[in-house]
């Protein structure tokens, strides 16, 4: 016969919270992980940066930035939710994808946050080919409007 399944107090991937039989408050433990859900489901934030917007609005996000500094000291490189008038914060996990609405773009986690910057339009060489080098900037242009590359 094989071991019952344990469980820790927490999610191994996003750390949501798990109710116990006999827990006090459950609504409590309910409502955070529901919190950190909104947050990391289909994830968009407003921009990056270090330090906490003056008057965030409730749902809104962001992408906390080095060197932190305020309610997000120590927080560099998670997802900061404003929900209910307090910050609560997301750990990224390799493989998650968010949406920078600030610079229209992607930004995927491989270990530390990646943004995919564009190649510069080609120039100069021995022999133009005007053709090769307009598919070239339409392609990059495609990847742009994509969110693969910054609007910017």
């Amino acid at each position: 016969m094989t071991d019952p399944i344990t469980f820790q107090s927490q999610s191994p991937r996003f750390r949501l919270p798990f109710l116990f039989a006999a827990q006090a408050q459950k609504e409590f433990f309910v409502n955070e992980a529901l919190a950190r859900i909104d947050l990391l489901l289909h994830p968009a934030i407003e921009a990056e940066r270090a330090d906490p917007p003056s008057s965030p609005q409730d749902g809104e996000a962001w992408l906390v930035g080095e060197n932190a500094t305020g309610a997000w000291s120590g927080m560099d490189g998670r997802l900061a939710g404003h929900v209910a008038g307090d910050w609560a914060f997301a750990d990224p996990a390799d493989g998650m994808r968010i949406w920078d609405r600030d610079t229209a773009q992607w930004i995927v986690h491989i270990g530390t946050w990646q943004r995919i910057s564009a190649p510069a339009d080609p120039s100069g060489g021995g022999t133009i080919d005007a053709e090769a080098r307009a598919a070239i900037v339409n392609l990059i242009e495609t990847l742009r409007n994509a969110g693969i590359f910054s609007a910017s």
